[in-house]
């Protein structure tokens, strides 16, 4: 697979500086003018994308208060899925307002479809890329359907296992993906930093040699910076206006205002990864060999009495000093001299 692809004609992958996608997700808070600000402010903190999510309660769960559709823990607990479904999900009619204000914003725009219809209708705006959620992973279908389309493919890993991941990637390759991201993801809302073992990051990478990245539910910054050291290529980050934002996902998403240190964080962690050498040594921080003493032609140089190691550098190097040692001034030497080779006999 490739390990440089493109989006929306900008380039990513390996030796790129991070994509950056900042996922609106439920943080419109139902309000088209909020999704329209916040794109603003995704392009103005220096993201390289904002992804949407199209789905419907209908199209994504069943509406029913039975035990199996409700949620019994965490931040959502005590709602059925259809309820947290209906309150999160963006209308579809806001879909072509929204594109025409992220080519305003100069921002490259995107989605998660979470079925057929979903496809269907932002096919109709040639939609750049599209990305399968990780809750999506197991649906071979609408990963088929998506690869078909022949755009790039972005895969979250989620909760899933290496094989349903390696079946979820085999089934997009065989629908005729060709070019291929996938994101080292931990389904927990939020996630906490120790849960979610960057490390696999480079393995998957080594595995699949595609591009990879980082789908992120941490609260904060730190965590998506470390990755990009690790070689993560693509960030996915939900975000929102300002806290003022109520939604399903406003607690572990970041403002626009730490958006921006999120894109300048991993832009530094990518210019700090550079190459696999040691700098060379500034000679004037290190030391040499310098007379401490004026040397008249002829005297024997003795270490530690008129010569020793000291700041600046450039003169011959300390570990020289036994063949300095007891060797005789060829020049008069004045104190304060970097001692070379052509001063001693």
């Amino acid at each position: 697979m490739k390990d440089r692809i493109k989006i929306d004609s900008k380039e990513l992958g390996r030796g790129c500086a991070p994509y950056i996608i900042a996922e609106l997700s439920a943080n419109h808070g139902g309000d088209i003018e909020l999704a329209k600000k916040s794109i603003f402010a995704a392009a103005n903190a220096g993201a390289s994308a904002v992804k949407l999510q199209h789905y419907k309660p209908e199209t994504i769960t069943f509406n029913s208060n039975a035990p199996e559709y409700m949620i019994t823990s965490g931040p959502w607990a005590g709602q059925s899925l259809y309820e947290l479904y209906n309150g999160a999900f963006m209308p579809w009619e806001w879909t072509a307002e929204l594109v025409k204000t992220a080519k305003e914003a100069g921002i490259t725009l995107f989605s998660s479809p979470f079925d057929k219809s979903a496809i269907e209708l932002l096919e109709k705006f040639d939609m750049p890329a599209y990305k399968i959620a990780s809750t999506e992973i197991i649906d071979t279908a609408l990963i088929k359907l998506a690869a078909s389309t022949k755009k790039p493919l972005i895969i979250s890993t989620g909760n899933a296992s290496l094989a349903q991941l390696d079946e979820a990637i085999q089934t997009a390759l065989k629908a005729g993906c060709e070019e291929l991201v996938v994101l080292k993801c931990t389904s927990h809302y939020p996630s906490l930093p120790e849960e979610m073992n960057l490390s696999a990051i480079k393995m998957l990478s080594k595995i699949y040699g595609c591009v990879v990245g980082l789908s992120d539910h941490t609260r904060g910054i730190a965590v998506p910076v470390a990755a990009v050291a690790l070689g993560a290529s693509v960030i996915e980050k939900h975000f929102m206006l300002d806290c003022s934002v109520k939604s399903a996902d406003d607690f572990f998403s970041v403002t626009a205002d730490e958006l921006k240190e999120l894109v300048s964080g991993c832009n530094d962690a990518f210019k700090a990864i550079g190459k696999p050498v040691l700098e060379s040594v500034n000679l004037k921080a290190g030391r040499s060999l310098i007379a401490v003493k004026d040397i008249v032609k002829g005297e024997k140089l003795i270490f530690n009495k008129n010569f020793t190691s000291l700041r600046p550098g450039g003169g011959i190097e300390p570990k020289y000093y036994d063949l300095v040692d007891k060797k005789t001034a060829k020049t008069d030497i004045k104190a304060g001299a970097l001692l070379v080779w052509d001063m001693i006999l």
